[in-house]
């Protein structure tokens, strides 16, 4: 499946009464499936869901645990980097090499790394006693 397209495509269902701003995410697994998230909005601010952490979870309760590539998109002047949390969720589920992709619906695209998107990433390293 594109990655592109399935992003696209679930952007179309963000639920985003307040801000408008639609955001679809498509995550690839080292298996080849591919799982979608869009923005769900809330308006007691700021329990919405982001587009990418919607993928993520969709990806964990089917039962894979690794992000090979992810595509985000929205609509935008220019593409739009995750916020720090998703940065930190892509993350913990992808390798420091995985290719992220950011782009908006009028086919401006911005291709980098998880580990350019979060330098110095907290890991489970940081969590070890000497």
């Amino acid at each position: 499946m594109d990655l592109e397209k399935a992003a696209r495509a679930v952007r179309e269902n963000a639920y985003v009464p307040y801000s408008r701003f639609k955001v679809g995410a498509a995550l690839r697994t080292p298996s080849g499936a591919v799982y979608v998230g869009c923005n769900v909005e809330n308006v007691a601010y700021p329990e919405g869901t982001c587009a990418e952490a919607g993928a993520i979870a969709a990806m964990v309760a089917a039962g894979e645990t690794e992000i090979a590539e992810a595509y985000v998109i929205a609509d935008s002047a220019h593409p739009v980097p995750p916020c720090g949390g998703c940065r930190q969720k892509l993350a913990e589920f992808a390798r420091s090499e995985a290719k992220v992709t950011l782009a908006t619906v009028d086919g401006a695209e911005l291709v980098t790394t998880v580990a350019e998107l979060l330098p110095g990433a907290f890991d489970p390293g940081h969590m070890e006693r000497a």
